[in-house]
């Protein structure tokens, strides 16, 4: 008798902290959209509510001996997923700095799994965000994949109530990538396996 598969978790983690941001209503959007799919469990994750402060552990994440509340508490949430998408916007041309403190906090538990993005801003759409977000992923063994779903001039896409409804192309755009995302989640699957980590 072969043993049930288990459904793999998806971490949607919301990457704006500011007070007027449109991140959020992306990433419900986004969330509505993925577990429509079924292919993966979906927990939504936002850093602002999260809420840690700039990294002030006083040791190496790779030690993992962790002496703040916050960290522990971020540490189970990312430890917990299979793979991640991030909902970032672009500032400055690059990626917003609570992600960049998000990823910094910790090592062992990003490690060897994929990660998508979903991107939002003006013409560019976020991927100068996405670029610079991928190289510092890669430092901790997190797998960017190529697919995405780029959102341009997101505002034109935001009704009176602030709910974002995006045209059909973008929904094909999330089935396409959360595919792709599954079959990195599954190749890696292994890797995580504390024997394969020994």
């Amino acid at each position: 008798m072969s043993t049930p598969t288990r459904t793999p978790t998806l971490k949607v983690i919301v990457t704006s902290t500011r007070e007027q941001r449109a991140g959020r209503a992306i990433a419900q959007w986004f969330v509505e959209r993925a577990r429509q799919d079924g292919r993966f469990a979906v927990e939504l994750v936002d850093l602002k509510e999260v809420a840690l402060p700039l990294l002030d552990e006083p040791t190496l994440p790779m030690k993992r001996d962790y002496q703040q509340a916050h960290t522990r508490a971020w540490s189970a949430i990312v430890d917990g997923a299979d793979a991640f998408v991030f909902v970032v916007p672009e500032y400055n041309f690059g990626m917003p700095p609570a992600l960049l403190n998000a990823i910094d906090y910790l090592y062992h538990e990003w490690s060897y799994k994929p990660a998508a993005f979903v991107s939002y801003g003006g013409v560019s759409g976020g991927t100068r965000s996405v670029q610079m977000a991928k190289s510092v992923l890669t430092s901790v063994k997190v797998m960017p994949i190529p697919e995405a779903v780029t959102l341009p001039l997101f505002v034109k896409q935001l009704d009176g109530a602030g709910t974002f409804a995006p045209g059909d192309a973008h929904d094909r755009s999330v089935t396409t990538m959360l595919g792709e995302l599954l079959r990195w989640a599954t190749a890696l699957a292994p890797l995580r396996e504390p024997a394969a980590r020994a």
